[in-house]
């Protein structure tokens, strides 16, 4: 696993080096899907299971960001591909330059999809555009239903809600009913995927979606 530590920020627009990825990573012919969600939301363990189940068919990068550990990162690559650790020593968010320092240390010509997992934060991350072709965010059942208003910003940037924890929703007041209303108030194309990445269940819909995504 390759690891890139922040220690400054390059005094150039977040925006040009969005473009800038955008356009290497086009040329590449390589998806890009940045993943929101707060901290214990299940991105990692998503990421594990969709990964497991796609990588004999599409081969997959994984951008780890974290603040200080490489605990994830090592979690996924476990599962046999390239992946590069971004610590950003506090920072809330990764931003387009990390991801371009990212992206030099890949062997991109190989890479059919790369997957960012963010920083786990609901506001932050969604202000920083990182030149990804789509935006996904990952909600749990122990968060609550009222999250989408709550956070409405980071909803309204996403393509799709990965609603996970499946499993434990009859041992909370999770009303899924009030989730569906406040998520189309918000974007009535948004897609929804229901997962539990502890059973598995839903995940095999959630490749379908990526694999979709890859083969445009």
């Amino acid at each position: 696993m390759k690891s890139i530590s922040i220690q400054k920020r390059i005094l150039q627009s977040n925006t040009d080096f969005a473009e800038k990825n955008r356009k290497l990573l086009k040329e590449n012919g390589i998806v890009t899907v940045n993943i929101f969600g707060s901290p214990g939301a299940g991105k990692t363990s998503i990421l594990e299971k969709v990964i497991k189940n796609m990588k004999d068919r599409i081969s997959i990068g994984v951008i780890e960001g974290d603040l200080y550990t490489t605990k994830d990162g090592e979690r996924i690559e476990g599962q046999g591909i390239p992946v590069v650790q971004i610590n950003t020593c506090g920072a809330c968010h990764l931003d387009a330059a990390m991801i371009e320092k990212s992206i030099e240390t890949m062997e991109i010509e190989d890479i059919d999809l790369i997957f960012i997992e963010n920083i786990g934060n609901l506001v932050c991350p969604a202000s920083y555009d990182l030149g990804e072709d789509s935006r996904i965010t990952v909600l749990s059942i122990a968060e609550g239903n009222d999250k989408p208003l709550k956070y409405p910003f980071i909803f309204l940037q996403s393509e799709a809600v990965v609603l996970n924890k499946m499993d434990i929703i009859n041992f909370t007041n999770f009303d899924l009913e009030e989730f569906y209303k406040d998520i189309y108030s918000l974007d009535k194309n948004i897609k929804v995927f229901l997962v539990s990445a502890r059973d598995g269940d839903g995940i095999e819909e959630l490749c379908d979606y990526f694999t979709q995504k890859v083969k445009k």
